[in-house]
């Protein structure tokens, strides 16, 4: 079992976010709970790149010294599952959103689906989505989203090294994606329907991989719980 010290020194935690939990919401919750198992009046705890709530899967935790290592775990390849859900829109590109817009899927064929993988490997242009929470002019971009306000956001360059269709269930596609960091697995799923002119948006997403760190050595929030000492 780890001590204090340990935790202090520097530790990588490996965490399997549950579903609606926000990044940082782990974050306190992992800090306010090693804090009161070792009686720990202050420590760093910080995660190498945030899980949308509407997502699960892989969350890597740095405590004490380990968090100036942040950045260069951020940077890490990045590897998620999922699916998109072809022949509709919503304004968040997930289900964070309602439907807005409904398209034809008649055309649409297998085949069809898996070719399009291609036009999205290697470098490309994304657009972040607006309901994102990266700063323009000092503001999150879903707080412009959330007050009706449009903005214009520029687009940046991405990598994607693995696009992998991995079954097919009518209009729900399940895939396999393996990018760099500053990916938008929603921006990739609405950028995915515009190229099979059906529309798509993003219904399941799960980070599997960040670098080395893999999630099927990542322990659920309540098991990292219990593994600390008791009162």
């Amino acid at each position: 079992m780890l001590s204090a010290d340990d935790y202090l020194s520097g530790q990588v935690l490996l965490i399997d976010k549950p579903l609606h939990w926000t990044s940082f919401q782990v974050v306190n919750k992992l800090r306010w709970e090693i804090r009161r198992a070792f009686k720990i009046k202050k420590i760093k705890v910080g995660h190498a790149g945030t899980l949308d709530p509407l997502a699960t899967g892989l969350l890597v935790i740095c405590t004490g010294k380990m968090t100036k290592n942040i950045d260069s775990f951020q940077a890490q390849i990045k590897e998620y599952t999922g699916t998109f859900v072809l022949g509709s829109t919503t304004s968040s590109y997930d289900l964070e959103t309602e439907i807005d817009q409904t398209y034809p899927t008649e055309h649409l064929t297998e085949e069809l689906i898996r070719k399009a993988t291609k036009q999205f490997i290697g470098e490309i242009a994304q657009h972040p989505p607006v309901f994102s929470a990266l700063k323009k002019d000092g503001k999150r971009l879903y707080e412009f989203a959330r007050a009706g306000e449009s903005v214009d956001i520029p687009s940046r360059q991405v990598h994607i090294s693995e696009f992998e269709i991995t079954h097919i269930n009518n209009l729900e596609v399940n895939f396999r994606v393996v990018c760099s960091k500053g990916t938008y697995i929603r921006s990739l799923a609405n950028d995915f329907g515009k190229a099979l002119n059906s529309g798509a948006h993003l219904s399941v997403l799960r980070r599997t991989k960040i670098g080395d760190f893999e999630v099927k050595n990542a322990v659920g929030i309540e098991e990292f719980i219990k593994n600390l000492p008791s009162e």
